[in-house]
């Protein structure tokens, strides 16, 4: 967003500045006490912000809400209910999504007066662009070489997946295997989102891994090939993760992978979507998948991948075993009875004091069973 407002308001001499979390508040902070027009925050830190008073939003002349039923989905409607309720009753409002629910009717109805309703296309419709495929694959085993063998292609191309671990594995497991990826998910920092999404749109890396952290508000150019590594939940997810690709009257295509067991939950899911795509059942080396990968990228070495690439965590190196099971433990002995080997107290080697008598020593499990019922020996402990 801030990239596309940034030229336009550099022309009317407008500043602009970003709101986000996962970064440090400092740069913000000096931001806004310096003064700005436009504001692009996410609900989360612009409210922790304005708790702390470093900024107020009862002189806001415009107010917009971008994705408004993924804010509901998220959870974030009761913070986005208190900023909305803290700009000016008489400011302009507008909410934007590509789908409209109940979640957001809430929020049309109590912060939009006589709101006008702009509509493109419905939410279930599928861009006429786009092909779908919904491929059956025998196992987990079939499954992960058809995958890596979809991402090998020379275009970009984008993973979904269900789980952040997921997502990182099979990111990872893909630079190792010559296929340099990146992964985007709600674990990573801001900065390593950033720079991950800058090595996938500019070229740098052709295949990026992501969780439904992807699958709105981001646009990189001739996505050709979206994979749903796993079916999504529910029908709308779907939409908008296929979305990134056929934008902007560019042709895409969309694979969803799909287990035996999960074939009865796709169908649902299709009809759901108004999608035609019948699971039909591959094999690794298939030639439709030879098809929809395109032609081969050549392989990368890992130690060759870009620097945004995903890899494994190098292993520490441990030391040799050198025989040792680590330091003996020697008996404890009581204050007054001096160690064995002779020292100033005029003991010797023997264990037998000055005197002749026996030296007393009691091991380090026998004085704990003691410490409890003497203070003086829980200190020395």
């Amino acid at each position: 967003i801030v990239a596309t407002i940034e030229p336009l308001a550099e022309a009317a001499k407008l500043r602009v500045t970003t709101i986000v979390g996962g970064v440090s508040k400092v740069p913000q902070v000096k931001q806004l006490r310096r003064g700005v027009d436009i504001v692009v925050a996410t609900p989360g830190r612009l409210e922790d912000l304005k708790s702390q008073g470093e900024v107020r939003l009862d002189d806001v002349a415009v107010t917009v809400l971008d994705e408004a039923d993924h804010m509901a989905d998220l959870g974030f409607l009761p913070g986005v209910t208190r900023i909305l309720s803290a700009t000016p009753a008489a400011g302009q409002r507008m909410l934007f999504s590509a789908t409209l629910d109940s979640g957001v009717d809430k929020l049309v109805k109590r912060f939009l007066r006589r709101p006008l309703t702009h509509s493109v296309d419905a939410a279930s419709s599928p861009v006429s662009e786009m092909s779908h495929y919904a491929l059956l694959v025998a196992d987990a085993g079939e499954k992960k070489q058809i995958i890596h063998g979809l991402a090998a292609g020379q275009g970009r191309r984008l993973l979904f997946t269900r789980t952040k671990h997921q997502a990182r594995r099979l990111a990872r497991e893909l630079t190792a295997a010559g296929i340099p990826a990146v992964e985007l998910h709600g674990n990573l920092s801001q900065n390593a989102r950033e720079r991950g999404l800058k090595a996938f749109a500019e070229g740098q890396v052709r295949v990026m891994v992501a969780t439904d952290i992807a699958a709105r508000g981001i646009h990189v150019d001739d996505i050709e090939l979206v994979v749903h590594v796993d079916p999504p939940a529910e029908h709308k997810s779907y939409l908008h993760r296929s979305g990134r690709t056929a934008r902007a009257g560019h042709t895409g295509q969309v694979i969803t992978l799909v287990l035996p067991e999960q074939r009865k939950d796709f169908q649902t899911l299709a009809r759901a979507a108004r999608i035609s795509a019948a699971p039909q059942q591959v094999r690794p080396g298939d030639p439709l998948l030879t098809t929809l990968r395109g032609a081969a990228a050549e392989p990368v070495a890992p130690e060759s991948a870009p620097a945004a690439a995903s890899r494994r965590a190098p292993k520490v190196a441990t030391p040799a075993k050198s025989g040792k099971t680590g330091p003996s433990l020697k008996p404890y002995q009581l204050p007054g009875a001096g160690p064995q080997e002779k020292n100033r107290s005029g003991s010797n080697q023997s264990g037998q004091a000055p005197s002749g008598k026996p030296r007393t020593t009691r091991s380090v499990a026998d004085f704990s069973r003691q410490s409890g019922r003497r203070t003086s020996s829980r200190r020395a402990a």
